[in-house]
């Protein structure tokens, strides 16, 4: 199983497929995915790309981190299992109110 990677710092007009081309110099990638707004659809600015083997994510980590990428200086790191998220609940989010 491959490693996944946080790519920060992406201009607004990178699609997925750019995102899995640029990291594709570098090694074999398993997905490339840029975050998007749910209600605008626009980028925002981050995605994640995951890359076949831990070798080929130290590399891509070590070569595209603080790299150019239009203008902007990529952010590039293992990416962080996402924390769980708290259950909102309904009106008032069980803030204790009555």
């Amino acid at each position: 199983m491959g490693k996944k990677l946080y790519v920060g710092n992406l201009p607004f007009s990178v699609t997925d497929q750019l995102l899995g081309d640029t990291f594709a110099q570098i090694g074999s990638v398993e997905s490339a995915k840029v975050i998007t707004d749910r209600d605008t659809g626009r980028s925002k600015g981050f995605g994640f790309v995951e890359m076949a083997s831990d070798a080929e994510a130290a590399s891509a980590i070590s070569r595209l981190n603080g790299a150019d990428f239009d203008g902007r200086a990529m952010t590039v790191n293992e990416a962080k299992p996402m924390a769980p998220r708290e259950s909102r609940g309904g009106f008032g989010g069980g803030r204790g109110r009555f």
